[in-house]
């Protein structure tokens, strides 16, 4: 993965780069150690995996800590699923057809996948997060490849 830091006029360093799993497609960032830094979050097509490197406040990168997902893992996003304050990272499973949650918990580890796959079998190519309901809980609207469709999971808190 690459990162171009900003001088904050409108340009950019030049590309530092970092070492990923296999086939990254998808990034996204938070702050999972909770010290005001950005994280970076790489899911691994190729790999299964996700990929997490923890930020330093010169703009570089930790290494890699990666957690298993399922099949072929083709999008990322961090927010806040069981309202804890801390966030958490959803990933969508192509060949899987599901969506992943991992928690977070102290000191930026995330565990308890939770699992959750649309009702028509679809594979899924990409989603969003909202709160589409409106009862302060995050949901997932899923776009899905192959059947020219998208769902909403609707979120639960835990």
């Amino acid at each position: 993965v690459g990162v171009l830091l900003g001088y904050g006029n409108g340009s950019f360093a030049g590309e530092t780069a970092y070492s990923t799993g296999s086939a990254p497609i998808a990034v996204a960032v938070g702050d999972f150690n909770n010290d005001t830094q950005l994280d970076i979050v790489v899911a691994n097509f190729g790999g299964n995996t996700v990929g997490v490197r923890l930020g330093y406040s010169n703009g570089s990168f930790a290494n890699q800590t990666t957690y298993s997902t399922g099949s072929d893992p083709i999008a990322v996003a961090v927010g806040d699923f069981n309202n804890d304050t801390r966030p958490d990272l959803a990933v969508a499973n192509f060949n899987k057809k599901t969506v992943g949650v991992l928690l977070r918990y102290d000191r930026g580890a995330l565990k308890d996948k939770i699992t959750f796959a649309p009702t028509d079998g679809s594979r899924l190519r990409n989603f969003a997060l909202f709160d589409f309901n409106n009862d302060s809980l995050l949901d997932i609207a899923v776009v899905n490849y192959g059947t020219n469709n998208m769902g909403v999971l609707l979120g639960d808190g835990r």
